[in-house]
């Protein structure tokens, strides 16, 4: 039933019947929040009598005053930012680079004034270049090479170049023709290939930094180098000849360092022996000089007897080393008697050494002693008086 109809009470939808006071005015709800508010912050409320109205208008301020700062705090710690280990943050100022920070955290002017851009510069980019290109002699060889690279000033890599990837790219490309174009083909295949690499790395590395691109070359990797497939075989020999070359140059020289060591130390020790000899030799001479001229001083003193010393170890040491004896007959001729006994066993010995082989075995051998017969052992010599 409607609340206007007959029997519904005439009751409105507030609650209030029929001649009471309607809906309540929006000025009292919004008066009576102020009062609820001003009593929670400790300000009087408005219902109050005289100055009532001057007490409201202070808390609004002081409201307003601490909901601004409130959000201004608020907007002031969104200037807050951590920069990662492997990140540099770039600092904006309206759209304008101000300057660079690093790892940890920072505080800048918050948006709209300012806003940071992080970029992470251990981030390793890699890339491949393949081409077919002309070598200095003419000849056609087909290239693969991989580029590393990572960003090394963050604020360039953002601003000072549209695409520094691109033009990473693009810079390969022109060095590694020119690099390839002034070289000759049979060092790109074989000893050259490093330092070509070397070289590369270098060059594009330059040109990079006379683009500002902030990126840094780490690495320049090439493959082994392969000519056209038409003639690849005659390239293969060729390589593997190379090889073989390189091959019987280091076993040489294996075998170089293995016998020169040997021969300087026998150079040396023949040196060393023929200095020993020598001071031997000197040595004796010297010897012999002193003894000669001592026995010349002594012969002037006493010439006979002197000369009979002589003469008598002259003989002495002649006869001293020979198998014969001779014996001196008083007033007859002197007789040579040869020690046959002595003779057959000098016989026997120079026999067994000479029959003596290499592994120490003694091998069998006839002596022959007809030649001493008793008819050649006696000779007759005129003594000497």
């Amino acid at each position: 039933m409607a609340w206007n109809e007959p029997g519904g009470g005439n009751r409105d939808p507030w609650g209030n019947k029929g001649g009471e006071q309607g809906p309540p005015d929006l000025d009292e709800v919004v008066r009576k929040l102020q009062d609820k508010l001003g009593g929670l912050f400790g300000g009087r409320r408005s219902g109050g009598t005289g100055g009532g109205g001057g007490s409201a208008g202070g808390f609004n301020a002081r409201l307003i005053g601490i909901i601004g700062g409130i959000l201004l705090a608020i907007w002031l710690a969104t200037g807050i930012y951590i920069v990662g280990p492997a990140e540099r943050g770039v600092e904006l100022r309206f759209g304008a680079y101000t300057t660079t920070t690093g790892p940890g955290p920072h505080w800048h002017i918050p948006y709209p004034v300012e806003s940071v851009v992080k970029v992470n510069v251990d981030e390793v980019s890699t890339f491949t270049h393949q081409a077919a290109m002309l070598t200095k002699d003419e000849n056609i060889v087909e290239l693969e090479l991989t580029v590393q690279s990572r960003i090394q000033d963050a604020a360039d890599f953002l601003f000072q170049d549209q695409d520094p990837n691109k033009t990473l790219r693009d810079a390969t490309e022109t060095v590694v023709r020119t690099t390839i174009g002034a070289s000759r083909l049979d060092f790109i295949l074989t000893e050259g290939r490093g330092a070509i690499a070397v070289q590369i790395q270098e060059r594009v590395q330059d040109l990079m930094n006379g683009y500002r691109t902030g990126l840094l070359v780490t690495s320049v990797n090439m493959q082994p180098a392969r000519p056209p497939e038409q003639v690849k075989d005659a390239f293969d020999d060729a390589i593997k000849a190379r090889e073989d070359k390189e091959r019987i140059e280091n076993t040489a020289e294996a075998y170089a360092n293995e016998i020169l060591p040997k021969a300087r130390g026998e150079a040396a020790r023949i040196v060393a022996d023929a200095k020993a000899y020598r001071d031997r030799v000197v040595a004796e001479a010297e010897g012999q000089t002193a003894r000669f001229l001592a026995v010349l001083t002594e012969y002037r003193k006493a010439p006979d007897v002197t000369r009979e010393r002589l003469y008598l170890e002259t003989m002495q040491e002649v006869l001293g080393r020979s198998s014969k004896v001779v014996v001196d007959v008083a007033d007859g001729d002197s007789v040579m008697y040869l020690p046959l006994d002595q003779l057959l066993r000098q016989s026997r010995d120079k026999a067994a050494s000479a029959s003596t082989s290499s592994d120490g075995q003694v091998q069998p051998s006839v002596q022959g002693t007809s030649a001493l017969t008793p008819s050649r052992a006696v000779n007759r010599e005129r003594s000497v008086r």
